[in-house]
């Protein structure tokens, strides 16, 4: 039996056939193929494509799963930045899957944390498993474009996912440098609150270099060019983190010192966020900035800042975090949400 997975975004749109492992209850890949979403005018259009032409010899899968860039109501969504209406039902009959459901593309991944293979992610802290608190329990946080957050209750093969708009709680500095960077943006922006979401994403961490970046001791820095043409069009804005990053790997100072902000507040929410569920079955951080910053999040700077929580400090020791490491984790854990479907009664 054969699954459809599907991870549609803003910019892109990856879909992927599997189907069931025999040695394993984890769904395998057979084929994929990744779509540009601005060059097609609905996600109808793409599926058949996909199915008719370039899936022609691959039996019809009978259960899919859309994750989605957007809010979900009564399996419909809205990607505003494509103005696509898209219905899990209306796909259903189309498509004649017997099942078609849409999740969040971020709350999605809860679904594939009781299958994630070792090649997939790694282990930054253990945890301490014999301590008290519910191990059924995890929750996921992301950096990518956005901040994503979610949780959910993982008992066997009995999934619930509960989704969250955490991403967008207040940004609390912790120093002067941060409590300056927050009424730069809030200036910036011409906004009353910052976000959370506004600091640690790959978007914050180009805000975090135009912050530092526009100090008289920075007028020559390279990446002046690029903030020039930020002006111009938003654009360049996300090929800024990559430059970011690159810059502080060869030892720019001024880099290392956004990366080394941008990091402190991502390893502070998730200390946060590992208080508020106290999710002892994992806390596991995704998102597409992971991979990119695996090196750093290793390092024992990152989970101190995880772990300065004061008198509460001792709790996150027992907590155990992991990093994901497959970039297309969304579209394999749609698979899993697509082949419990095939499950249900």
């Amino acid at each position: 039996m054969n699954f459809l997975a599907c991870d549609l975004g803003g910019t892109k749109v990856l879909l992927g056939i599997f189907k069931k492992d025999v040695n394993t209850d984890s769904p395998n890949l057979i084929f994929k193929k990744k779509y540009v979403s601005s060059e097609w005018d609905s996600i109808d259009l793409i599926l058949e494509d996909f199915l008719k032409y370039k899936c022609k010899n691959i039996n019809h899968p009978l259960y899919a799963c859309f994750a989605v860039a957007g809010p979900i109501s009564k399996n419909n969504a809205e990607i505003i930045n494509l103005s696509w209406n898209i219905s899990g039902d209306g796909l259903k009959k189309k498509f004649k899957f017997k099942i078609c459901e849409l999740v969040n593309d971020f709350a999605v991944q809860i679904y594939g944390i009781p299958f994630i293979k070792k090649s997939q992610y790694f282990t930054l802290q253990n945890g301490d498993h014999s301590a008290g608190g519910n191990k059924d329990l995890h929750a996921i946080v992301g950096a990518g474009t956005g901040l994503g957050i979610a949780k959910g209750l993982i008992s066997g093969s009995n999934v619930k996912v509960l989704a969250s708009e955490g991403g967008h709680v207040e940004y609390s500095p912790k120093s002067e440098l941060e409590w300056e960077l927050k009424n730069w943006l809030k200036c910036s922006l011409k906004v009353e609150r910052i976000s959370c979401e506004r600091i640690i994403s790959g978007t914050g961490l180009s805000r975090i270099a135009e912050w530092r970046l526009s100090k008289p001791d920075a007028k020559n820095h390279p990446l002046q060019k690029q903030l020039k043409e930020l002006k111009i069009s938003d654009n360049f804005r996300k090929e800024i983190p990559q430059k970011i990053c690159n810059l502080s790997n060869q030892g720019d100072t001024l880099m290392i010192q956004v990366e080394r902000i941008w990091l402190d507040a991502y390893a502070s929410l998730l200390g946060d966020v590992a208080l508020q569920e106290l999710c002892f079955g994992g806390l596991w951080i995704s998102g597409g900035t992971a991979p990119k910053h695996f090196i750093n999040f290793k390092s024992g700077l990152f989970m101190k800042q995880f772990s300065d929580k004061g008198r509460l400090k001792d709790i996150l020791k027992n907590i155990p975090v992991n990093v994901i490491l497959d970039e297309e984790f969304g579209l394999f854990s749609a698979a899993c949400r697509a082949k419990m479907l095939s499950q249900i009664k």
